[in-house]
């Protein structure tokens, strides 16, 4: 199997792993327990806790969720005031303000250009007296562009407004702006295990619970924490810090040797190619038969979209943002790559990819 599906999940790091290891076995206890079993596995939690906010910036704290989805959703649901987020975010920022308005809160939409990127000048105009929250992805799902986010954070700080960025496809990737108040992270987009995500808080923002109960992380989030899974994904969010360069420039290598194969071949890029994060290539040829392409396929793991709307039918949200027909959306395909890619897999998948693209034109 050749996987190049990295933004809906990435392979586990061999390191996560091993830090998950002994929380699964012999070192099982309850991290809210105040006997030495439990203090033990609290120590597991808050190391891991440093871990992931040190991709963060400084002067926040990092609550510990079950995934970026919950995350989203306690930002959003926690904070007040009118709303502005953009028309390529994702179904958990999209669908939860759609929840929010039907509660009677203002929301703005912003749409993006050709290239996916939100207009500046829009959003000055809509972040303003009683705007309360700016939730714009860092890194898009599934074109891969990277939003002005520190431009749109101002705007925010000048309105009064708190900034919160879904950064699970750009964290550990992509440097994460300082002027952000809220941020959404996913441990499995990360190398680090299914299951746990975070919501780092800047300090002196406070946020109305979306889970009740016990109040035991920060920011007063209920609920019993694993510590295998906190650990597993403190050490991969560790591991990305050491290997930030290093991954950069290989999912750079990556991204400029199929773009150039793809290009040449007739394939279209979707989205900026300028503005976007390197380890993902979203493509359109026409006519193509995505379904039928997958099938033929089968030991290449790739995406026709997102996969949390993967099997829905309808053309993706965000191409049709960009202004792509639905036929060019539902022509078009995303290769997810990274730490974990070969040179000769992609080189491989893309020629496979581009035959069968081609050959089913030659049938029409």
């Amino acid at each position: 199997m050749i996987y190049l599906d990295y933004q809906a999940t990435t392979p586990l790091a061999p390191e996560a792993l091993a830090a998950m290891t002994p929380w699964m076995r012999e070192n099982f206890a309850n991290p809210h327990s105040a006997h030495a079993a439990g203090r033990k596995a609290k120590a597991a939690v808050e190391m891991a806790r440093e871990q992931v906010a040190g991709l963060m910036p400084a002067g926040g704290t990092v609550s510990f969720t079950s995934g970026a989805t919950e995350a989203l959703n306690w930002a959003i649901k926690g904070s007040s005031g009118g709303i502005v987020t953009i028309a390529t975010e994702h179904a958990a920022v999209l669908d939860t303000v759609a929840a929010e308005a039907r509660r009677g809160r203002a929301v703005t939409v912003l749409p993006v250009g050709p290239d996916g990127l939100v207009d500046l000048d829009a959003a000055r105009d809509a972040i303003g007296p009683g705007t309360g929250l700016v939730a714009a992805m860092l890194v898009n799902n599934e074109i891969g562009v990277i939003q002005p986010v520190a431009a749109l954070a101002e705007l925010a700080r000048a309105a009064g407004a708190l900034m919160l960025t879904d950064a699970v496809q750009g964290y550990g990737r992509v440097a994460i702006p300082a002027g952000v108040d809220l941020v959404a992270v996913s441990a499995h987009k990360l190398h680090g295990p299914k299951g746990v995500g975070a919501l780092w808080i800047r300090d002196g923002v406070a946020l109305e619970p979306l889970l009740h109960g016990g109040g035991q992380e920060p920011g007063g989030r209920s609920g019993t924490l694993s510590p295998a899974l906190c650990a597993g994904f403190g050490a991969a969010a560790a591991l990305a810090g050491q290997r930030f360069e290093a991954d950069r420039a290989h999912a750079a290598r990556l991204f400029d040797i199929g773009l150039r194969a793809l290009d040449a071949a007739g394939w279209t890029l979707n989205g900026s190619q300028d503005a976007r994060y390197s380890g993902n290539l979203n493509l359109r040829y026409p006519g193509l038969d995505v379904a039928r392409l997958m099938s033929e396929l089968r030991d290449i793991a790739f995406s026709a979209g997102s996969a949390c709307a993967s099997g829905s039918g309808r053309p993706s949200h965000v191409l049709q943002a960009l202004g792509l027909s639905d036929a060019e959306a539902r022509s078009s395909i995303r290769l997810g790559f990274g730490r974990y890619t070969n040179e000769e897999d992609l080189v491989n998948a893309i020629q496979r990819i581009d035959a069968a693209a081609r050959a089913q034109r030659i049938a029409a």
